[in-house]
């Protein structure tokens, strides 16, 4: 009589372990998907808090206006966030979406995927005016042609920068014709088809004479009474001009085209004859 409540006692006992074993089983089990080995006391963050913080940290960094690093990004989050867990799988989510969360600097941003790119691509024509220098160049070549740039110079009186050739030959309006026959082979200059596209016209014949340019008031009415205008021709290479080569780009334009100048030796027998007896010629 004496043993039954002890046995009653003990049998308690064991419904008590039961429960602590079930209990640590679901524990076990949380664990397991969680990822973690080992059985843990930290408190699960339920699946609605962290889609409420993941969404959280996707909006700041949509709106942001500049990256934002993890700090920037943990001072607005609930405390205790691990940002660098959410940033890694908000990385993974939009991966393969036409906007990417990419780091820069130890920040991050939200950009359109690089291989759609082309989407916003814009291009536009940016019009610009020619220089004086660059029209008066233009205006030589088209009536002048072929000519070289030390034609060029001659024509205008001052010297023509590269600057003002390349300009011209990135518009497409002059292009470059052939080299003159000449020591040092200059290059000569000409119009292009685009240039005839852009002006409307036909051919070059077709540029304004002399009466034309007094008309619209483009020639000083009191010229020399030998003044012209030359008829401009570019259908055919001059007899002193040779077609460039196939391997001959022209491309020491860009530096300089300098003829070849021979100078003369000093005359030492009209220097002696100039200078006195005695006298220091230095």
């Amino acid at each position: 009589m004496t043993n039954a409540p002890r046995m009653a006692e003990k049998h308690d006992m064991h419904h008590d372990d039961d429960d602590i074993a079930d209990e640590n089983g679901e524990k076990d089990a949380a664990n397991v998907a969680l990822g973690v080995d080992e059985p843990s006391n930290i408190a699960v963050i339920s699946d609605e808090t962290r889609t409420k913080t993941l969404r959280m940290v996707e909006a700041l960094l949509f709106a942001a206006s500049e990256p934002l690093d993890e700090k920037s990004l943990a001072q607005r989050l609930p405390e205790g966030t691990d940002v660098k867990a959410l940033l890694g799988e908000l990385q993974a989510f939009y991966a393969p979406r036409g906007v990417n969360l990419v780091p820069v600097g130890g920040k991050w941003l939200m950009r359109t995927a690089e291989d759609l790119s082309f989407l916003l691509q814009r291009e536009a024509v940016q019009q610009k005016k020619l220089s004086r220098p660059a029209m008066e160049t233009l205006a030589i070549i088209a009536y002048h042609q072929p000519v070289t740039r030390a034609e060029i110079e001659e024509i205008r009186g001052v010297s023509v920068s590269a600057g003002t050739l390349d300009v011209l030959l990135e518009t497409g309006w002059i292009r470059l014709r052939g080299r003159r026959k000449t020591p040092g082979r200059p290059l000569t200059y000409g119009t292009s088809d685009e240039f005839l596209v852009h002006f409307g016209l036909e051919s070059v014949r077709d540029l304004p004479g002399v009466d034309d340019l007094k008309a619209a008031g483009l020639l000083d009415a009191r010229l020399p009474p030998d003044f012209s205008v030359p008829q401009p021709d570019d259908a055919q290479l001059d007899d002193d001009e040779e077609e460039l080569a196939d391997d001959d780009s022209g491309e020491e334009f860009l530096i300089a085209e300098v003829d070849d100048e021979v100078v003369p030796a000093p005359d030492t027998q009209a220097l002696d004859a100039a200078t006195p007896d005695g006298e220091n010629r230095e």
